[in-house]
């Protein structure tokens, strides 16, 4: 090869997390030739970086946060407990890249620095932090909807001298708590998950809390080898289920509204519901949850219930009282999260009632005092779903990058392409359920789809796609019409982008879990509605 000369290949995959381990699986099976790059040092992805203490699947637990488009790796797979831990997952990421034999076309410890669209070659080319240049066909950006770590801009945060780590970029080495006053911010997902753990350890642990959260019981415990077998005999069953739940999980749906019940019938559903714990308490729960206010008033008062019944304080309790919207914030699982404020050693901090106004070198100031701190632990969260793209900042058509197009809101057709951007793919992008959906079974369907553009473009000997101004406006139409029948947008979230300031507020996940699905099928059945495509240039 030539000094300077890019490598060729027909896709370029960026990321080796979930959603890029099987868009490399399912091209190369498709007869592409596939590089894919991640800067980490292993596979895995948001799996790789997010180990802080008690990370676990807070999604549809073993055996179904897995691949299933696999028989084989269904059978030969065990998972040990029904919420899996972050080091399981990360040993089943590396089973499968081994499975398959994909590290061969993997480079890892590279970023891609750079990738622009060559509109008379149809091909894009992407620059790394190694001085490869490889060029390609198609870009497919498998960057994580949780990739891109949020630290918060705090007065002094720069200045603690203590130890610092946020969750989202845990190191790699143990961290110890033991005898050390500990500082948790946040009370997401992953400051639930971390707090129980930290407080067992610590000498002394501060939560610095913003928002109160509903967390519903995981109920974790080991998967007995009567439910795996289960599971494998009955897989094809499964998956067609999964196929159907809104959140891609095997759970019946319930049809029934609370106002079908009587007071003491929906008592009954939601005590059964919260003893099994997972969230089937929310698919499981009634239809109208997310759409009618006083059912989910309902629900809401009943969890906060049983906030009150385990938690001793009374100032405690009403710190801990969440008074948004049950299930329109990130639905949390917790192992004992509001037990942890019954510790001697635990104190918990309202951020809205005693604010942070500035960290020093020792400490987080409150407008009530100080809280000396010796580690300070950020579980602040993510630029959800669009960071990690507008990061990359590709650069389509007439060298417009994506944070030029992407300045007021996050543009798109169907969740997966961008006009101006030919021949690039999204996976879990701004309009797909992501977030709100199984996460390896929704790369999966979304692949799939990516392949099947592909594959109409290689069988007509077109050379590019790319989607219409009009097909993104009518899908940002779409998107927002299935989220207005909800309460998903009356909440502050970061699925609306209020975690990071300056973010264009809109509600960015669909909704409609297997409607969005059927939505792709039907526009490749239509000859690939809301697209314009290009004769292949030969040069």
């Amino acid at each position: 090869m030539a000094r300077g000369a890019a490598e060729s290949y027909d896709a370029v995959v960026i990321g080796a997390g979930v959603s890029g381990l099987y868009a490399l699986h399912h091209l190369r099976e498709m007869g592409l030739s596939v590089r894919v790059y991640d800067g980490a040092e292993g596979v895995g992805g948001t799996w790789r970086h997010n180990r802080y203490p008690g990370a676990r699947v807070d999604g549809p637990g073993s055996p179904f946060y897995c691949y299933t488009f696999s028989d084989e790796l269904m059978q030969e797979w065990d998972w040990a407990e029904t919420q899996p831990t972050q080091a399981d997952v990360l040993r089943y990421v590396d089973h499968f890249a081994d499975r398959f034999d994909l590290r061969r076309d993997i480079r890892l410890e590279t970023w891609v620095q750079s990738a622009h669209y060559d509109e008379a070659a149809q091909r894009w080319t992407v620059e790394t932090s190694t001085g490869t240049r490889a060029s390609a066909r198609f870009l497919i950006c498998a960057v994580g909807a949780l990739s891109a770590a949020h630290r918060p801009d705090m007065l002094g945060i720069d200045d603690f001298g203590g130890e610092c780590y946020h969750t989202g970029d845990w190191p790699r080495q143990p961290v110890s708590f033991a005898g050390k006053r500990v500082g948790v911010i946040g009370t997401g997902s992953s400051g639930v998950q971390s707090i129980p753990v930290i407080a067992r350890e610590a000498a002394h642990l501060t939560v610095f809390q913003r928002t109160p959260q509903y967390s519903i019981p995981s109920r974790n415990r080991l998967v007995t080898p009567a439910e795996q077998l289960h599971a494998r005999e009955n897989w094809d069953d499964i998956r067609a289920l999964m196929r159907r739940n809104y959140g891609g999980a095997p759970f019946l749906i319930n049809q029934r509204t609370a106002c079908e019940d009587t007071p003491e019938e929906r008592r009954a559903l939601l005590e059964k519901l919260w003893e099994e714990g997972t969230l089937n308490f929310l698919t499981g729960n009634y239809a109208d949850l997310l759409t009618s206010e006083e059912t989910n008033h309902m629900v809401a008062e009943f969890v906060r219930g049983k906030i009150r019944e385990v938690v001793r304080d009374p100032d405690t309790i009403e710190k801990l009282m969440p008074d948004y919207y049950l299930g329109t914030k990130r639905p949390i699982l917790d192992l004992g999260y509001f037990e942890t404020f019954n510790r001697d050693n635990v104190a918990l901090v309202d951020l809205r009632r005693d604010p942070i106004e500035r960290i020093t070198p020792s400490s987080v100031h409150t407008a009530s005092g100080e809280h000396p701190l010796d580690m300070l632990v950020l579980a602040t969260g993510f630029d959800a779903i669009s960071g990690a793209f507008l990061r990359l900042n590709p650069k389509g058509r007439d060298g417009v990058s994506l944070r030029e197009k992407w300045r007021d809101r996050f543009h798109n057709y169907l969740g997966v392409t961008i006009a101006g951007f030919p021949n690039l793919f999204m996976i879990h992008g701004p309009g797909t359920p992501g977030v709100l959906y199984n996460m390896p079974l929704g790369a999966e369907r979304e692949v799939e789809w990516i392949g099947g553009c592909v594959r109409h473009l290689s069988e007509r000997g077109l050379g590019a796609v790319e989607a219409t101004p009009e097909a993104e406006a009518a899908w940002a139409r779409e998107v927002d019409d299935f989220a207005n029948r909800t309460l998903f947008p009356q909440a502050d979230s970061w699925y609306t982008g209020a975690n990071i300031p300056g973010k264009p507020r809109h509600f960015s996940v669909h909704v409609g879990g297997p409607l969005y699905f059927e939505r792709l099928t039907e526009v490749a059945s239509a000859g690939y509605e809301g697209f314009v495509f290009e004769e292949e240039q030969r040069l």
